[in-house]
C-alpha cells in the first residue's frame, strides 16, 4: 500500500531493482497471488474508506462534493489521461488504439441489454414488479465500476495495460450516455422526464450523446492519441508534462475518497427490507454471469496481453456508482440502483480478489 502511493505521487525509486507486479502475479501460485491481490485491494477499498470517515467526521461536506466532482471529471482525470496516453511507448497508430474503446462498448452496451431482457423475464420473481426498477437493475447490473478502483489496480499489477484500460473506458463512456441513458430515461430527457412535452429523435439523441463527446476525458483521451499518432508529443514542453503529471497523481485518491464519501451518504439512504431475491440477482448477474463471459472472451478471442488484462481487471469490477446519479436525474428507482450498487460493492471486497487469482490464472497473466 505504501509503496503503491508513493508511486502514485512520484516519490517511488525507479532504480530500485524489483519484479513487476504481474511478473509477480503470474509465477505465484494460486493463493500466493489470491493474498496479493487481497492486500492490493484492500488498500484501494481503505482509501475509500478514508473518504467515508472523512464525510462521517464532516470534513468532507456533501456541499462540497459537487466542486470536487467537478475538479476530478474536469482536470484530475483529463490529466491522467494524458500523462499516461502521451508517455505510453506502444501506442503509435490508430490501429493499436481503436480496439479498447470498441470492447468497452461493446461489453457494455451488452450487458445493459441482457439485464434488460432478464429484468423483463424475470424481475417479478426477484422484486422488479414496476418499469422503473427493471430500467434501473439494467443500467445499474450492466455497467461495472470501470474507474476509480480497476485504475489503481491496473498501475499496481498491469501498468503496461494502464492505457489499453483508459481506452477502453472512453467505450464504456459511450454505450453509458447512449445505450445506458436510453434505458433509464424511457426516451425522455431529464428535463422533461417528469412531464410530457414531447422532442424530435434528433434533438433526444443530440442531448443524450452530447455529454459522452463532449466530457474532458473523453476529449483529452482523443487529443492525446492525435498527439501521438501525428508524432507531436515531442513538441509538448517538458514544463507542461510535469504540471499534468502531478495533477494526474492526485485523481485517483481523490476519486476513491469522493465515492467513500457519496457509498456512505448511498448506505444510510438505502432501505434492505425484501431485497435479498434482487440482491442475490444482482451479484449473479454482475459477478458471476459477466466475469465468465468476459474472460471466456478474452480466453479465446483475445492475442494481445494487455487486453486480455483489461478485460480480467473489467470482469472482476462490481457496479459501478454513476448510474445511481443517473437513475436519479431521470427520476427513476433509486432503491433498486442504491441495492445493487451496494450490495454488489459490498461482495467486491472478496470477488475482486477472486476473480482477478482466478482470471489470471485462466488467461495465464
Amino acid at each position: 500500500m505504501i509503496e503503491w502511493l508513493a508511486h502514485v505521487i512520484g516519490l517511488g525509486d525507479a532504480s530500485s531493482p524489483s519484479l513487476p507486479a504481474s511478473s509477480l502475479l503470474t509465477d505465484a501460485s494460486f493463493w500466493v497471488r489470491f493474498g496479493q491481490i487481497v492486500s492490493s485491494v484492500l488498500g484501494v477499498f481503505l482509501i475509500i474508506a478514508a473518504g467515508a470517515l472523512c464525510r462521517s467526521r464532516k470534513w468532507l461536506s456533501a456541499e462540497a462534493d459537487f466542486s470536487l466532482a467537478k475538479i476530478t471529471a474536469n482536470v484530475l482525470m483529463p490529466a491522467l489521461f494524458l500523462d499516461r496516453i502521451l508517455n505510453d511507448e506502444t501506442l503509435n497508430s490508430i490501429s493499436t488504439a481503436w480496439l479498447p474503446p470498441v470492447i468497452g462498448f461493446g461489453f457494455t452496451a451488452a450487458g445493459m441489454l441482457a439485464a434488460w431482457m432478464i429484468a423483463k423475464t424475470v424481475g417479478p420473481w426477484i422484486g422488479l414488479r414496476s418499469d422503473k426498477q427493471q430500467r434501473a437493475f439494467s443500467l445499474c447490473a450492466g455497467i461495472c465500476n470501470y474507474g476509480y478502483i480497476p485504475l489503481p489496480l491496473a498501475q499496481m499489477f498491469y501498468p503496461n495495460a494502464e492505457v489499453d484500460l483508459i481506452l477502453h473506458n472512453v467505450g464504456v463512456d459511450m454505450a453509458m450516455w447512449s445505450v445506458g441513458i436510453a434505458i433509464i430515461s424511457g426516451g425522455a430527457s431529464a428535463s422533461n422526464a417528469a412531464s410530457s412535452q414531447p422532442r424530435s429523435n434528433v434533438s433526444r439523441w443530440i442531448g443524450t450523446f452530447a455529454p459522452a463527446i463532449t466530457s474532458p476525458p473523453i476529449l483529452a483521451a482523443t487529443l492525446a492519441v492525435a498527439i501521438r499518432v501525428l508524432g507531436w508529443d515531442v513538441y509538448v514542453p517538458s514544463a507542461l508534462m510535469k504540471t499534468i503529471s502531478i495533477l494526474a497523481a492526485a485523481s485517483i485518491p481523490m476519486g476513491l475518497m469522493l465515492s467513500g464519501a457519496i457509498i456512505i451518504d448511498f448506505l444510510k439512504a438505502a432501505q434492505w427490507n425484501g431485497a435479498t431475491p434482487l440482491i442475490l440477482a444482482s451479484i449473479g448477474y454482475r459477478q458471476l454471469l459477466m466475469p465468465l463471459a468476459m474472460l471466456a472472451f478474452a480466453a479465446t478471442t483475445l492475442t494481445q496481453t494487455d487486453l486480455k488484462q483489461v478485460l480480467l481487471l473489467q470482469a472482476a469490477m462490481p457496479s459501478a456508482v454513476f448510474p445511481v446519479v443517473l437513475t436519479r436525474l431521470y427520476h427513476g428507482d433509486t432503491t433498486t440502483a442504491l441495492r445493487i450498487v451496494l450490495s454488489t460493492s459490498i461482495a467486491g471486497l472478496f470477488l475482486i480478489p477472486l476473480w482477478m487469482s482466478l482470471g489470471a490464472w485462466w488467461l495465464g497473466v
